[in-house]
């Protein structure tokens, strides 16, 4: 059924020929089924680098639109889009959704002001929102779409995810629901689907088959064969990594034996659990039986952060984080291409909160150059994506390594074609790890057997991997403000601009204590203003965020009671 849009005067025939498409797309339906997806009034939300993510019965309007904006995404891309019904790491009755673009990467900042707008659209403009962003962004209403879409484990997922198809039929959209899948495998799905399967096949199975053949060409050397080196004790967050890692267990049993933990059975998803809890408390995950010296890791909600752990013979924590993850990596990959006598060119990518042990130890230590991003995984990311071999993590165990185009070539024709033995079996350990490595974002499942092909190829006990550096002792703290809006940072949030007199009395602060830095950021989501420091003690670390923390609540309006020591 047709709609009359209104009389329009003075349109270009392109516009007009938009509006015939849009005409065709029955905005009757469109309308119709948004009605039984209706969003609450007055509701307004941001997509963000984590897509939208709020309270689960407030989304079934935003999951429905989301359809709708991925079949527009198809179209003007003409790829396959990825969405993701999930909340990662937050509590379980939240609930989130994220597009995913076609090389696996998060979705265009234009899009995501699209995804916005639409989002927040009332009924009865839904569809001049709509023929907006088709006239904006030149969509062909005529170009097949086709979407894939995934879901976590939590209850209100699948009735989200049927919204979301919903969305897409409604536009004539084809799709393949994935079902349960974790947030980097549907990143997977997405990039092999768009590359006609040169990245993989686009499957589960697929994904397990690529990433466990690497993984047993790595770790099938004779040395390594001690049982109790070889087992890892995993959290999963009572997330979907834990049904996913069980499905992928037979594959790597050969190499790997995993004992999970918080898998799902008993217990809320992140709830005193998860790579989040466990980086932010510092502290073991509950629901997790350590001995001393054992290796333990743990996954967030939606397998896409991972943070290793250990308890020394005195029972004292020891936490690894993405900072001492990204270390290894690229000490592994800058040996292997010393032993090849390559030289592609390694970049390290971190953000503001790594700790200035981890960047002294990569620049002074290994002599790579390490590269600051504004906080966001999509910043890191795309950094990344200039060196030939980019490693980036963030602090929270969120990371990846890229490979060029030029550079995958290069290795995978070092591996077949070197004559010399031992050069030749070290440009094959990088093809292997190059292969088990997601390209497409940060994965806690190949992150992890990564981890773990290294530290069995070189010997290492997790010990020796924390005792490459010590962490500074830091501190992170919140204080409240009436407009964080009245921060704002340069040098990749590193230094404040604005309000003044705020850098100045930071550098002040910071003179006082050795080995100190800190800096200050506004929240992306609410009037806080997130605060850093470190120092080379505990106390001077505390002492210093304290009185940064004061500098930020007199100098920038700060609300409530001033902040608390320690």
């Amino acid at each position: 059924m047709r709609e009359d849009l209104g009389g329009q005067s003075a349109v270009c025939p392109w516009t007009t020929q938009v509006g015939e498409d849009l005409l065709d797309m029955d905005l009757h339906a469109i309308t119709a089924h948004s009605a039984l997806h209706a969003k609450p009034s007055g509701l307004v939300l941001q997509y963000g680098t984590a897509g939208f993510r709020t309270k689960a019965e407030h989304l079934d309007h935003v999951m429905y639109r989301m359809g709708l904006l991925a079949v527009l995404r198809s179209k003007q891309t003409k790829s396959t889009i990825g969405v993701m019904v999930t909340a990662s790491h937050n509590p379980e009755e939240d609930n989130g959704v994220k597009l995913v673009d076609p090389l696996g990467e998060m979705l265009a900042p234009s899009w995501e002001e699209h995804a916005t707008s639409l989002a927040n659209a009332e009924e009865q403009d839904l569809p001049g929102v709509l023929m907006d962003i088709i006239v904006k962004a030149a969509v062909d209403l005529q170009q097949d779409a086709f979407v894939v879409i995934g879901r976590d484990t939590r209850l209100s997922s699948e009735k989200l995810s049927q919204s979301v198809i919903d969305g897409v039929t409604v536009l004539e959209g084809q799709f393949h629901d994935y079902g349960l899948v974790t947030t980097p495998q549907l990143h997977y799905m997405v990039y092999c689907r768009n590359t006609s399967g040169q990245y993989g096949e686009a499957t589960v199975e697929g994904y397990y088959q690529k990433l466990s053949k690497a993984f047993m060409e790595l770790t099938k050397q004779p040395f390594c064969s001690e049982e109790e080196y070889r087992s890892l004790k995993v959290d999963c967050a009572n997330g979907i990594g834990a049904l996913k890692l069980k499905e992928m267990e037979h594959y790597i049993s050969q190499g790997l034996s995993v004992q999970l933990f918080n898998d799902g059975t008993k217990g809320k998803l992140n709830h005193l659990c998860g790579a989040d809890f466990v980086k932010s408390h510092q502290k073991p995950p509950q629901g997790i039986e350590m001995k001393s010296n054992e290796r333990c890791c743990s996954f967030d909600g939606d397998a896409d952060r991972i943070v290793y752990y250990y308890l020394d013979v005195d029972g004292h924590f020891h936490l690894i984080d993405g900072d001492k993850i990204a270390t290894l990596i690229s000490r592994f990959l800058k040996e292997l291409l010393l032993e090849i006598g390559e030289s592609l060119n390694i970049g390290v990518v971190q953000t503001a909160y790594a700790n200035g042990s981890s960047t002294r130890y990569l620049e002074e230590v290994m002599k790579v150059p390490v590269y600051c991003t504004k906080t966001g995984v999509k910043h890191l990311h795309h950094k990344a994506q200039e060196f030939d071999i980019g490693v980036y993590f963030e602090a929270n165990g969120h990371g990846t390594v890229l490979f060029s185009k030029a550079a995958e070539t290069k290795i995978r024709q070092l591996a077949k074609e070197l004559e010399d033995e031992k050069r030749k079996a070290a440009a094959k350990t990088l093809e292997n790890i190059l292969d088990l490595f997601n390209q497409t974002a940060g994965d806690a499942i190949s992150d992890m057997l990564v981890i773990e092909a290294i530290l069995t190829l070189k010997d290492l006990t997790i010990q020796q991997w924390d005792a490459l550096y010590t962490d500074l002792p830091n501190r992170q703290l919140k204080v409240k403000v009436a407009d964080r809006q009245v921060i704002s940072t340069t040098d990749a949030e590193r230094q404040v601009v604005t309000p003044p007199g705020l850098q100045e009395a930071i550098s002040d602060l910071v003179k006082k204590h050795k080995l100190s830095r800190a800096f200050v950021r506004p929240s992306g989501t609410e009037d806080i203003v997130r605060v850093y420091a470190e120092a080379d003690s505990q106390e001077n670390a505390d002492s210093l965020a304290r009185a940064v923390s004061l500098a930020v609540f007199e100098l920038a309006g700060g609300v409530g009671e001033a902040p608390p020591g320690f």
